[in-house]
């Protein structure tokens, strides 16, 4: 399935039904007077969180979405039924913006959870409404209120608890591959990873979900590359897993060149949990695997951890470094409010 995180679409609810001028006729009845109903509601269109989706690709093929108007009033009082509803089904973690792309209408988060769009519009009264002592026989009715039309946004960000980064052919995939049962492309050249993946890893029992986004370059807050467009789908992780590759000449170097694209970008990503390791280790000798540490743990300010994806070395502990800080941020989210005092 192809990957498309942001979708522009056009929604309009339905118009109401029109009311209705009718007159009772009944054997023995001579002014049965006005039985008009009303018209029934314009049907409404929503967002809907489903499971099972991770692309707005839905929405590359059809833009255009018109709930249905409601059915206008008949005689004998009855009144038309509500127009069928439009429910637009997007994935969990689904922003949806106003037409300037910048006014966030609804925030969608969970499996469920339903947002209105837009409004049907009301039904028109039928002739009922409008007898008076003065006029027994009203030959008017209102028409239906148009429904509401807007122009929204849809843009993804996946949700995950651990989040991947670091510069092209850090080892991203090969990791996500390793640990999980995703399967990204993966090759010998930069972004071989050209859209957002997930994965869920397992350790100990206990499972979170991995999102692997394209390489970070000098620049990338700015355009430069394709990863500062998927940034994004780590603003909603609790943990970063820095990938530096030993592969770098000056892993030091590559280690803050990435942070400070993850500075540039901002919405709190450098304020985050990072865990920080050396990848693709099994690649060095002894004196050179000491090197490189060494030159990490300088630029990190910390010791970093030692992996190899393709031998497992370090991998096991790596995942439950982080499944250290989720499982302390779950607990946290989990834990009850005393509100007592406040």
């Amino acid at each position: 399935m192809k990957f498309l995180d942001q979708a522009k679409v056009y929604i309009r609810s339905g118009d109401g039904g029109a009311g209705s001028v009718s007159f009772r006729r009944e054997k023995f009845i001579e002014f049965g007077g006005p039985d008009g109903g009303d018209g029934g509601r314009g049907g409404d269109v929503w967002a809907e969180a489903v499971d099972g989706l991770n692309t707005l690709i839905d929405y590359r093929y059809q833009q255009h979405f018109k709930a249905k108007t409601g059915t206008h009033g008949m005689g004998r009082n009855m009144t038309g039924a509500k127009g069928a509803d439009v429910t637009l089904k997007v994935p969990v973690g689904t922003q949806i913006f106003a037409e300037d792309n910048e006014t966030l209408i609804c925030d969608i988060t969970v499996v469920g959870q339903r947002f209105l769009l837009a409004k049907g519009g009301n039904g028109g009264f039928g002739n009922q409404h409008f007898k008076t002592s003065t006029n027994q026989a009203p030959r008017r009715a209102n028409p239906g209120l148009p429904g509401e039309e807007l122009n929204i946004w849809l843009r993804l960000k996946l949700i995950a608890d651990a989040g991947l980064v670091g510069l092209p052919n850090a080892g991203k995939s090969t990791f996500l591959a390793a640990v999980t049962a995703a399967k990204p492309k993966i090759a010998d050249y930069p972004f071989t990873t050209l859209y957002p993946g997930l994965g869920v890893a397992r350790i100990d029992g206990r499972e979170f979900v991995i999102a692997d986004i394209p390489g970070l370059i000098e620049g990338a807050h700015e355009g430069v590359g394709i990863g500062d467009r998927f940034l994004g789908h780590v603003e909603r992780t609790r943990v970063l897993l820095h990938l530096v590759s030993a592969q770098e000449e000056n892993p030091g170097k590559a280690y803050k060149t990435v942070r400070g694209e993850l500075e540039a970008y901002g919405h709190g990503l450098a304020e985050k949990v990072e865990i920080v390791a050396l990848s693709q280790i099994d690649i060095l000798d002894a004196e050179a695997r000491k090197k490189k540490t060494a030159s990490l743990k300088r630029a990190a300010g910390r010791a970093p951890m030692l992996m190899s994806a393709v031998t497992g070395e370090g991998v096991e502990a790596v995942l439950r470094a982080l499944m250290a800080v989720v499982a302390e941020a779950r607990d946290a989210v989990a834990a009850p409010v005393d509100t007592r005092w406040q």
